[in-house]
């Protein structure tokens, strides 16, 4: 998204060039009135950007008051400036200094010119969307290895069970789920859900509701 503001102060070829950038690279520009100059959205992250595309004559007052405005309200913003010269540069620093920025936050990006600052903003968006997708895989992935340990950790429990196998403890969490809901379950429930022998349901019940059964030693 491109703030329209942002936009109307801009030459329109170098709004030519970045139209044709993001179509080059799969985005799409929407045009609206928000508070940052741009907000990509990638990877399910929202990365903002001010883009401040000539230093020379800012109000420099007025520019850090809307940078501590946006680095409130974006947890993932950006600050993008062309500088082409050195006393460009040296002023942007002094006003750094003077205004007590805060090192990182936000990330100042200076840039030589218009082209380079917001292929820059295009990269950054990119990258940062790409570590998102990264988390959610490794999240993804974590789950997946925590629901296999308590399946494993299932499977024990039931096959300790006298004359339930692998294949029966997959059919009772298949089709009554819980070890506390095959506790609750009664012989007929049993029979009726799953394709337990009646002697198997028995030993089941038995087990859960019985101490002189599950606290007998097992021989065998």
């Amino acid at each position: 998204m491109m703030s329209s503001t942002w936009r109307d102060e801009q030459h329109p070829s170098f709004l030519n060039f970045i139209s044709c950038f993001l179509k080059e690279n799969s985005f799409r520009l929407n045009i609206v009135p928000i508070a940052p100059d741009f907000i990509f959205n990638c990877g399910g992250l929202s990365v903002a950007f001010m883009f401040l595309t000539n230093w020379d004559g800012v109000d420099t007052e007025s520019f850090y008051r809307k940078v501590q405005k946006l680095k409130e309200q974006f947890a993932n913003f950006y600050v993008v400036i062309t500088l082409p010269t050195k006393e460009q540069n040296d002023s942007l620093i002094h006003s750094y200094i003077k205004y007590g920025v805060q090192l990182g936050r936000p990330t100042f990006v200076p840039v030589r010119d218009l082209e380079m600052g917001f292929e820059k903003i295009v990269k950054i968006a990119h990258a940062r969307g790409a570590c998102k997708r990264q988390d959610a895989l490794a999240k993804i992935k974590a789950e997946k290895e925590k629901s296999v340990q308590a399946m494993e950790i299932y499977l024990q429990v039931v096959t300790s069970i006298p004359g339930v196998d692998s294949h029966g403890a997959n059919v009772l969490n298949q089709t009554i789920g819980s070890i506390e809901a095959i506790a609750k379950s009664s012989k007929e429930y049993l029979l009726e859900t799953t394709d337990l022998s009646p002697t198997t349901a028995e030993t089941i019940t038995r087990f859960f509701r019985d101490p002189k059964f599950y606290l007998a030693p097992k021989i065998g």
